[in-house]
Formats: structure tokens, C-alpha cells, sequence
């Protein structure tokens, strides 16, 4: 169980096999590493799936290897998106194996050990999250970052100080950790020691996820989206090719706007960024990685409250509104996604 969505193993992946699982894709939704927050969005599942099977499908239409299977139907059969005659929260994906890094404390810090990724191991997730950003709107990360000193202006392939809102001719390529207790951002010279890459590995990885990148753009503009930023996660299959895996392409991995407003998971994050919650998580968080403590959470002094219930439902519509005008159906009877943009618009006093 995620805290998004519920992975049902139907064939556990070995070694050297790949497996067969479904994910079920649930109303649940997670922000700041926290995992599930304390109330639902209703259909984002289906929504969620509905984006991310599209996407898959464009991705294979451009040689891209995925994970992706097919969606499955009401009546449990197999299908693919235009055979799908209702919405499903179900998607067949292949498995592969999960090694999770070893954990130590040296001199009050956490150290995540992950020797046990060489450049012969096969048929695994790579521990890593590969991000792509096409510009740098209000809200992301990488303003904190530079701030703080942990990242810098020619790590990011930049020759200026970036403004929110700002949109690059070429993407700039990020990466993070996927499994530690809170993602940590690296170089790509760390990211390939950390998941035992080769140069031409990392090269292949880039390659992919410039694929990927377009891919989404072509399919967000469907919907009036200009793609800001997004992130994959890929595996590689027991003859160590890379496959995308996870899902793509929908509003939870990826960072739209439309006319420079949030389509996304961004609209809660904005919301609990104004909370005493969110000041106490950045607190925590900090205080874990300056003693050593694996479990942030249990040093949060609040609880996350509810999202405002007229938030939820223009955010609920986003999700619903996006799925089908990204991919020309109209399986959920939502609103256009502009008029959802302005209520959002009207709710944060600037309509």
C-alpha cells in the first residue's frame, strides 16, 4: 500500500524475472512526504489512471519501454484506453524487484548504505527520481535549494539566477533519491554511484527522459497545459534495459499551469504551505537530518488539517476535467478545465 495507491502482486518479480502486479489507484492524496493526508479527492484515482495508461500508450508508440500492461475493465479483462469503456482505477503493470538501501547512524546522521546496487544487478528499480523541468514556477523547489546553498546555478546548467515563472529553451535535468525517508536531491555523479550506473547508463536515462518530457507536452497541450516541471521513475528489465516505470503524465507527477495558474497536486501544496502544519514539518525534517532520526514524522508537533471542502471540489474537477481533455474522451462529467481554472481563480481572490 502507497499513499496514493494499492499494489495488488498477482506474480512476484525474481531476480532474474520480471512479476505482474495491479495498481489500484485510490481518492488519496500525500504532500510533503507526509503520506495520506486526512481526506479524500474524489475520482482522482480514476482520473489518475485514465492519464497515466494514455500516456504509457503514447510512450510505446515512440519505442519507449514501459512497464504498462493495459487497464483493467469492469469485467477484469486486460484492455487498452480507447477499449475501455468506463472509467477504472486499474491498471497491469509488470513488477520488478525493490532493494531498499541499509541504514546506519555515523556521528548523529543517517547514512543510507546502497552497496547493494552494481553495475550487474538486473531487474530492479532504480532507487532514484528523475526529474525534468521545462521552467521554474512559484513553488519550486529549486529556489529553496539555491537559497539554501544546496544546489547550485551550474549544477542546474544555468547562467542566471532563475525568477518564478521563468521557462528555459531546453530543459534543465534533476535528480533525487526515491527511497529514503525524505527524498534528498544529488548530482548526477552521486545519483550514479548511489544506483551503480555506468556514464553511458546516465546518458541513456537522459535520453529517455527528454522522450518522456516531449511526450507529456504533446499530450498537456491537448488540454491548454504548459508542462513546467515533472519527474519518472525507471527500472531495469532482467536484460538491464531501462523501462519507465510507476506512472506518467498526471497531475500528481507532473507541475502544469494554465494561463500561469496551477494544475496539479500544487493547488494543495499551496494550500497547507500557509498551515502551522507545514512550518512544523519543515521543523521536524530538519531536526531529523541534523540528529540522525530515520522517522521525521514522529518529531511533527501538528497533525495535517482538512483541505477547505470548496478547495476540494475545484481540485477534485481539475483531476477529472484534465483526464479528459488530455485524452479527447469525456469519461467524467466535469466541467472544461478553464472554468475550473477560474473558480481556482475566484477562490484565491484572483478572478
Amino acid at each position: 500500500m502507497g499513499s496514493v495507491k494499492d499494489l495488488e502482486v498477482i506474480k512476484k518479480p525474481t531476480s532474474e524475472t520480471m512479476g505482474t502486479g495491479r495498481f489500484h489507484f485510490s481518492d488519496r492524496y500525500s504532500v510533503f512526504d507526509w503520506g495520506e493526508m486526512p481526506d479524500h479527492i474524489d475520482k482522482k484515482g480514476e482520473a489518475l489512471c485514465l492519464m497515466g495508461a494514455y500516456c504509457f500508450e503514447r510512450l510505446e508508440e515512440k519505442s519507449v519501454r514501459t512497464h504498462y500492461k493495459g487497464l483493467v475493465d469492469s469485467e477484469k479483462k486486460v484492455v487498452t484506453f480507447k477499449e475501455l469503456r468506463e472509467p477504472s482505477n486499474i491498471m497491469e503493470v509488470s513488477l520488478v524487484s525493490v532493494y531498499r538501501p541499509n541504514t546506519r547512524v555515523e556521528e548523529g546522521k543517517l547514512i543510507y548504505d546502497y552497496s547493494t546496487y552494481t553495475a550487474d544487478l538486473k531487474n530492479f528499480l532504480i532507487p532514484l527520481e528523475i526529474i525534468y523541468r521545462n521552467g521554474l514556477p512559484e513553488g519550486s523547489s529549486v529556489f529553496k535549494r539555491l537559497e539554501q546553498g544546496k544546489v547550485t546555478l551550474q549544477d542546474l546548467g544555468l547562467d542566471h539566477y532563475p525568477k518564478p515563472g521563468e521557462r528555459f529553451t531546453k530543459p534543465i535535468f534533476d535528480v533525487s533519491t526515491k527511497l529514503e525517508e525524505t527524498d534528498r536531491y544529488v548530482t548526477w555523479d552521486e545519483a550514479a554511484k548511489i544506483a551503480g550506473l555506468t556514464n553511458i547508463e546516465v546518458a541513456a536515462v537522459k535520453v529517455v527522459l527528454a522522450k518522456v518530457n516531449e511526450t507529456i507536452n504533446e499530450v498537456s497541450a491537448k488540454a491548454g497545459l504548459v508542462n513546467e516541471d515533472g519527474k519518472i521513475e525507471l527500472a531495469f528489465d532482467s536484460q538491464r534495459r531501462l523501462m519507465v516505470t510507476d506512472v506518467v503524465g498526471t497531475l500528481d507527477e507532473c507541475r502544469f499551469t494554465l494561463d500561469g495558474f496551477h494544475v496539479s497536486k500544487e493547488v494543495a501544496r499551496q494550500f497547507y504551505k500557509k498551515t502551522q502544519w507545514y512550518k512544523d514539518t519543515e521543523e521536524a525534517k530538519k531536526t531529523a537530518e541534523a540528529t540522525g532520526v530515520k522517522d521525521w514524522k514522529s518529531l511533527c508537533k501538528s497533525q495535517p488539517p482538512k483541505l477547505d471542502p470548496q478547495l476540494k471540489t475545484i481540485i477534485s474537477e481539475m483531476y477529472t476535467s484534465t483526464a479528459n481533455e488530455m485524452t479527447g474522451t469525456k469519461f467524467f462529467d466535469s466541467p472544461k478545465l478553464r472554468d475550473v481554472v477560474k473558480k481556482y481563480k475566484e477562490y484565491i481572490g484572483e478572478g
